[in-house]
This record gives structure tokens, sequence and C-alpha cells, in this order.
């Protein structure tokens, strides 16, 4: 049996490494006003944050339909998929894992094929994909690679530390006064991925003391596996993985956070994902 991975471009994963382990990323869409945009196709990274820095109100971000999902499961049954794993954003955050279920129905009995609830995204999502895909690369059966996805998906940890409120205050989801309060005091929140959704993690008083607190909480999570790190045009990301390597021995992954995420939680957003070793 060959196990294809298909996921969303919520994964963030960076295209070389999509690329290398034949991953199928089906891409969510950005509006900013009336024009539109196809994720990682019409807009790099650069220039959604050009344009989001120039804009008055925040981009959306809208699912991919289900015929887009169908269509990237037809092409992977051509490319000589007999079975696919399907490893969504989390159905808490959007309605990507819905298209992707009403496309499997769309396509039942013509393959087999799961479809798997991240609970995550950015590369919370991204690193459990990968994992997937290698084992799948390696020969793992379909129903093994379904059930690591699942075992994962309750695994992964994805904390991060947001360098400005103004992304949260053009969407209304904090007010002004206190966005500007926050300003002044140089308050970095911190978020987590918890049980699918976004949830306040603390803050910290300045950037040097956010980054501190994620390295913290890498130590803190004992043995872990599969490290990546993400970030939203940071200058300081490479000293960032530096305070990282003393606790912990393997490869790092680092990648950009796409528009979908960083819509959300704004420029100079940094973050680690990771997952807890069983």
């Amino acid at each position: 049996m060959t196990v294809r991975i298909i996921t969303d471009s919520a994964c963030d994963l960076p295209q070389s490494v999509a690329d290398e382990l034949g991953i199928t990323i089906v891409p969510l869409s950005i509006r900013f006003g009336d024009e539109e945009f196809i994720d990682r196709r019409d807009l790099t990274t650069e220039q959604f944050w050009a344009k989001s820095a120039a804009s008055a109100q925040l981009p959306e971000t809208a699912a991919p339909s289900p015929g887009q999902f169908e269509q990237a499961y037809r092409s992977a049954m051509t490319d000589g998929a007999t079975g696919i794993v399907v490893i969504s954003l989390s159905a808490g955050l959007s309605a990507t894992m819905q298209s992707a279920e009403l496309a499997a129905r769309a396509v039942a009995g013509e393959t087999a094929i799961s479809v798997v609830d991240s609970r995550s995204a950015t590369l919370g999502l991204g690193s459990i994909v990968a994992a997937c895909a290698r084992a799948a690369n390696d020969g793992a059966s379909f129903d093994n690679v379904t059930a690591m996805a699942r075992d994962l998906a309750h695994r992964t940890k994805v904390w991060g530390a947001l360098d400005t409120l103004d992304n949260l205050k053009k969407g209304g989801r904090i007010g002004g006064a206190k966005a500007l309060l926050a300003s002044v005091l140089s308050i970095k929140p911190i978020i987590e991925v918890r049980d699918g959704k976004v949830e306040e993690g603390g803050k910290q008083r300045t950037r040097s003391k956010a980054l501190a607190f994620l390295v913290e909480k890498l130590q803190s999570s004992g043995p872990i596996e599969n490290l990546h790190v993400m970030h939203a045009d940071c200058s300081d990301v490479d000293q960032f993985v530096e305070m990282l390597r003393p606790h912990y021995s393997g490869g790092i992954v680092v990648g950009d956070i796409g528009p979908v995420v960083g819509t959300h939680a704004g420029r100079g957003t940094i973050g680690i994902a990771f997952q807890v070793r069983a």
C-alpha cells in the first residue's frame, strides 16, 4: 500500500520539506477587502506582511472548498496512492477539516482515506504532518499512519510570544485602550494552542523575558521530539534558536508563520512546537 499525506496551508511547513516528503498542501485563501489571494501561491510571506501593515482592517481567511480537497485526493490516487491520510488545521479554529471530510465522502469506496484533526496550527500541525509523511515513506501502513497522526495530535505542544497587540486590536479581540496600555508597558502576551484552541498562556514584560519563558516551557516539558521554531518576520529568530540548542540535541526545523495564523498573531510573533515523548 502506498500511503500519501495531505494537509492544508496552515501547516506552515517550508515548501522544501513538503516537496522532499511528498506532502500535498491544500491552500486556504486570504482576503484583503475585495482582493482574494490563494495562500502560498499568490502571496509571499513578505508581501502578506507589507499588505497587513498598510491595512486598517485585518485580512480574512477562508477554508479550502471540499472541491479543492477532492481534487487533491484524486490527484494522489492518480499518482498511485492506495491510502490517504489527511491531517488538518484544528477543527476548533477553522472549517478546513469539515471541507476535508465532505471531500472524503465524495471519494468513499475508491480508496482508503482518513481525516485526522491535528488539534493544532502552524508548525504544530506541520510537525505532525512531517513525522507521518516520513513514516509513510518508510512503508508504514494506512492504519499505522492514521493512528500515529492521532497520537501525535494529543502530544503536540505549541507556545508563542506575540510582539504586538495590533492585530488583536484590529480584529476586535482587544480594546484600543488596553492595547495602548500594553504597548506602553511593553507587555508581550504568551499564547498556547490547548485542546485545539488558542488560549492565553501568560504575559511577560519584555521580548527577552518572553523568549526566556518559551525556553523554560521547553525545558519543563520533559523529554521531547520534533522541535520546530516558527516566526513572523523576526530578525531575532537565529538568536532564539541558539537559546534552544542547549536543551535539545536533535535538529531544529525553522519555518515562517504564514498568513493563516499570522493574520491573528501579528508580525514579530515567535514560537515553538514539539511533541512530548510518549
